[in-house]
This record gives structure tokens, sequence and C-alpha cells, in this order.
């Protein structure tokens, strides 16, 4: 049953631990498969946690061989792995820093060494800073930013593109910050809003390859990322704002990647989904 607020908590590094929360994030799929991606490979970024994972194993029920990036929670990635063969699904997780070009070069490598074909990019790792004075953001914190939420999915996207064939899908993780903005994550919601541009414009650049590039705008979500970047009082009001008056769970969003990933989603491209609570938002 989705809570209506978590109790306050902190975490001090990002992008947070899933195992440290309290209550744990909702991440099981709610329904049986159906097949919609039997043979399916996908990679993900940020698979090992939060929407990440909650997508990992929904795609996985649904036929999918999973690998996923993660930054430096082993202990997350291992329960997913756990997660992952419990959903009769192989999983692959992959350490690494997406703001690293070689990296993500490595990662695609090593999904084609492993399941030997490539069929969805899920490019969802990012990280985000509450900062009180727009006067507080440096350069290499800005820089920062920008190569792990933007940077990121220009490189996983570029070393995976060459491998991807007609029918492959490309679904890209931006944020209601993108449309809303934000007073306390002024360059976060700028990455966002760089990924929002990314996904319309690939979208354009890839039809006439028979690949779909499609994106997934989250509302207040109960993820690590809460934790690891508000203070206790704010963690404990995330999500109140929304007009459902609640934070929302990682297997109330994965469904939307399943849907963009299938071909029940095969005459869209260039569009945005938003499982953000009851917020309207323009496009």
């Amino acid at each position: 049953m989705p809570i209506k607020s978590p109790p306050p908590q902190h975490q001090e590094s990002q992008p947070g631990e899933e195992h440290e929360m309290t209550p744990p994030p909702e991440f099981e799929p709610r329904h049986p498969g159906s097949g919609k991606l039997k043979g399916k490979v996908v990679l993900i970024s940020g698979g090992d946690s939060g929407i990440g994972r909650a997508v990992s194993l929904a795609m996985a029920r649904e036929g999918a061989q999973i690998a996923f990036i993660y930054l430096e929670e082993d202990e997350d990635a291992a329960d997913t792995l756990e997660l992952l063969r419990k959903e009769g699904a192989e999983g692959l997780a992959l350490k690494g820093d997406v703001g690293s070009d070689l990296f993500c070069q490595e990662a695609v490598e090593e999904t084609l060494n492993r399941f030997h074909r490539l069929d969805i990019l899920v490019n969802n790792a990012a990280e985000q800073h509450m900062r009180d004075s727009f006067d507080e953001l440096t350069e290499d914190e800005l820089d920062r930013i920008f190569r792990t939420n933007v940077y990121g999915y220009f490189f996983l996207t570029k070393a995976a593109l060459p491998h991807l064939e007609k029918r492959a899908a490309i679904i890209n993780t931006t944020s209601i910050t993108a449309y809303k903005g934000h007073p306390m994550l002024i360059d976060y919601s700028a990455t966002r809003g760089a990924v929002l541009t990314l996904t319309r414009s690939l979208s354009a650049r890839l039809v006439d390859r028979g690949i779909r590039v499609n994106g997934v705008a989250p509302g207040p979500i109960w993820t690590p990322l809460i934790p690891a970047s508000f203070d206790e009082k704010k963690t404990s009001k995330h999500g109140e704002s929304s007009p459902m008056g609640r934070v929302g769970q990682p297997n109330e969003v994965a469904p939307a990647y399943v849907f963009l990933a299938s071909d029940d989603a095969s005459y869209m491209t260039g569009q945005v989904l938003h499982p953000n609570g009851g917020t309207i938002v323009n496009g």
C-alpha cells in the first residue's frame, strides 16, 4: 500500500542506498507478465535501485534479460541481481560512472558479450543536490551534474546506437522539473530539460531507422535519491504537494517504461509520459 509520506531520514552520499531506506520503496511488479519483451535485451543505467530497479524487474517479468549500470552501491546491485533471478531473468551488473565515455562503451560491449544483442536502452542514472543559494553552485559541481545527467545519456546512446536495429527503443528518464522547474534544484532541472530536448531531437533523427525514442517524467517518487538529496524534514514531506497528496512508488512508474519499450507503443516516438501524482504539465 503506498505511503502518504516517509518518516524523516537522510543519507550523506549520492545516489543513495535503497537498503537503508525506511520504509523500503515498493519495486515488485504488480501484475503477472505477458511476454511483451520476450527475447529482448535491456541495458539500463541506474538500474540497481529506485525507479531503475523497478524497471529492471518489470521488464524481466515481461521476458527480457537485463544488464544494469550502477555507480558504487554494491549491496543494492547484489539485491537486484537476486531479484532478477527470482523473476527467471539473467542479470548483468556493470559498476562504473556513466559520466565516462569510455565506461559507457565498455558497458555496451560487456552487454553484447553476455547477451549477443541489444534491443532496449534506458537512460536513467542521475544525481541532484539541493542548494539554498544559487551562488553556492561551483563550476566543478555544474560540470559534474551535467556529466552524469546529460553527458551520460549522450555517451551511452552513442555507444549503443550501432547495435540497435529496427523496432529497438530508447527511453530517457527526465523529470517533472523539466516542465515546472525547482527553486532549489536549478542545475538538476536544467539537466532534465536537456534530456527532454534530447529525447525529441533524437526521435526525429532515428525515426527513419525504425528506432523509437521516448521519455518518462516522474514526479515525487520514493527512491534513494530523495533522502540522499534532502534533509530529514523535507524528505518527510516528499510528495505531499502533489494533487494525490502522497509520494509515488517506483512500481507505479515502471509500467510506463514497459509500455514504451513494447510494441504496444509502436506508434509513439518523441513523447513523454507523466507519472507524477496528477500535476498537469505542458507537453
